[in-house]
């Protein structure tokens, strides 16, 4: 009995040294993660939101109103402080529920409370850099708009270090994880290949649940210093997923893979705010883009009027590259495409493996067919759900450029400063115009209806006849899977190799092999991205 203790002891002593070490170096890590707020300089906790009627607010110089189409449209004016302020104030009970349901979505995919705690220390520890990569003058509109968080929360963290910590969740979700939060198809057109000047469209695959993307937020910002701007996003955010500025120049995100970093840096929403809000040129974006460290890999996609093409900037936390192509077209999904980082091996791989080089090759093949390309055709191209050559995907399908996940989806015409964003049903529903310019510009009464009535484009008519109801139907299947409806998961999406994958791992589960096998093999047959098909064909042989 002796000897095995010993044994034992040998055996297990090197393993608690090490949760040992992990542990204190898991607490400095925590003890020393700057927590602390900056400085304010303004006190405006007398100032009260007035509630014009039930859908126009003014705070200060900004206001608020809520749009018949549904977005809730905000104008914020002035420094820092008072663009937070203001934010935070109008928009406390959207903030509100943003939260709920980003907290919702990590409860269902995280329900022990007990590992939820731990996460928390640890995404402390991972930021705990995180404030000294960002620029003064956002840490300040931060602070002074989580001033008006929801109390609900603070066993996450205080106000200040939430909000924080929420701009930097894509990069955290895709960095840990290797799981694209975020994966997006954009692409622009000018010269010869456009009707109306340079074009810009991009469809946002950012899905964090449905009622996440219920509330989205069209921020209008004259701020005190740089250019005025538009943002899509959501109440809370102060950085940027798509935008154009007064200088007819545009940004959106588009994630690529890396390597996982070991502590964050500039969340890559951030660094698109500084280019929307200081840049008027493709050159000036880039010089901007190499003052700041990324911890993740993105490519930010720049339409500018001044230079009257796009280009690509492409960085990672090491490198940085500018990526343009030949002609008068551009096509971006989620991979490097320039000399520098297409050979990188991480780069590599997602090219072999992923959704992205099938989703390039289609948005490619439209963009070519679509010359001269004008709004109405580029909202045909992002709301298109096939694979080269017209061959059928189904819905929600990843490899698809709309993959009915889209938080949004919008066009900008910069030369006209205008730009058109879709209402619903990510992309197949109505698009709406806002003349960005006269907005920007105070031109437009924000007490009344801003977007251009006349300009409207009208839903997809299929897509509401058929498409919503199916795709409806197989979600509902897919989340609530039972032997009473598994058959009708793939009858109701029969072209996604997802709708064979969910219902094999079913089978697979009640340990019935030959069932999950033929699925295997008809899905096979289907288009999907190759690591999956080199996963399913593993699969067949065990």
């Amino acid at each position: 009995m002796r000897i095995f203790f010993k044994i034992a002891a040998y055996i297990l002593l090197p393993v608690v040294w090490l949760a040992v070490v992990a542990f204190v170096v898991g607490a400095i890590l925590y003890l020393s993660a700057d927590t602390t707020p900056p400085q304010l300089h303004h006190d405006f906790s007398k100032e009260k939101v007035l509630r014009v009627d039930n859908r126009y607010s003014t705070f200060l110089k900004s206001c608020m109103r809520h749009s018949e189409n549904g977005f809730w449209e905000v104008m914020l004016c002035g420094d820092a402080e008072e663009r937070g302020t203001a934010f935070g104030a109008l928009t406390d009970s959207l903030m509100e529920v943003q939260e709920e349901a980003f907290v919702g979505q990590i409860r269902e995919m995280i329900p022990s409370d007990g590992y939820l705690e731990f996460l928390r220390y640890l995404t402390v520890a991972y930021n705990r850099n995180i404030a000294h990569h960002i620029p003064d003058e956002y840490l300040r509109e931060i602070a002074a708009m989580s001033a008006y968080s929801s109390p609900k929360y603070d066993f996450i963290g205080t106000p200040y270090m939430r909000q924080l910590n929420y701009h930097a969740a894509h990069d955290i979700g895709h960095a840990l994880q290797e799981y694209m939060l975020v994966g997006c198809s954009a692409f622009g057109a000018w010269g010869d290949a456009s009707e109306e000047g340079l074009v810009v469209g991009r469809n946002f695959d950012f899905y964090v649940g449905d009622d996440f993307a219920r509330n989205r937020v069209l921020t209008f910002c004259r701020p005190d210093e740089g250019y005025g701007f538009v943002s899509i996003g959501w109440a809370g955010m102060v950085g940027v997923m798509s935008g154009m500025n007064e200088k007819g120049l545009t940004v959106t995100l588009n994630a690529a893979k890396g390597d996982v970093p070991y502590s964050s840096a500039t969340p890559v929403s951030i660094l698109a705010r500084e280019i929307l809000q200081y840049a008027a040129t493709i050159d000036e974006a880039y010089d901007i883009a190499s003052d700041f460290e990324l911890f993740v890999s993105e490519s930010f996609l720049i339409g500018s009027v001044t230079d009257g093409r796009c280009a690509v900037i492409e960085k990672t936390p090491e490198k940085q590259a500018l990526y343009t192509q030949e002609g008068n077209s551009l096509s971006l999904t989620n991979h490097f495409q320039s000399g520098e980082l297409s050979e990188e091996p991480q780069n590599l791989r997602n090219i072999a493996l992923s959704d992205s080089k099938p989703r390039l090759n289609r948005l490619r093949e439209l963009v070519a067919q679509s010359r001269p390309l004008s709004v109405d055709k580029a909202v045909e191209i992002l709301r298109d759900h096939r694979a080269v050559g017209g061959r059928e995907l189904g819905w929600g399908n990843p490899m698809a450029i709309n993959q009915n996940i889209a938080h949004h989806s919008v066009i900008f015409l910069p030369e006209e400063l205008k730009m058109w964003v879709s209402v619903s049903d990510c992309g197949m529903g109505e698009w709406v115009c806002y003349n960005v310019g006269n907005i920007l510009c105070g031109e437009c009464d924000f007490a009344h209806e801003l977007y251009d009535e006349e300009l409207r484009l009208p839903a997809d008519s299929l897509f509401a006849h058929e498409g919503l109801a199916r795709l409806q139907t197989y979600r509902r299947i897919a989340h609530h899977i039972t032997a009473e409806n598994v058959d009708s998961l793939t009858m109701v999406n029969p072209h996604n190799w997802e709708a064979y994958l969910t219902a094999v791992k079913f089978f697979k589960e009640r340990k019935e092999f030959l069932r999950a096998d033929s699925l295997l093999r008809v899905a096979l047959a289907l288009p999907m991205p190759e690591g999956e098909r080199i996963k399913m064909k593993q699969a067949l042989t065990k």
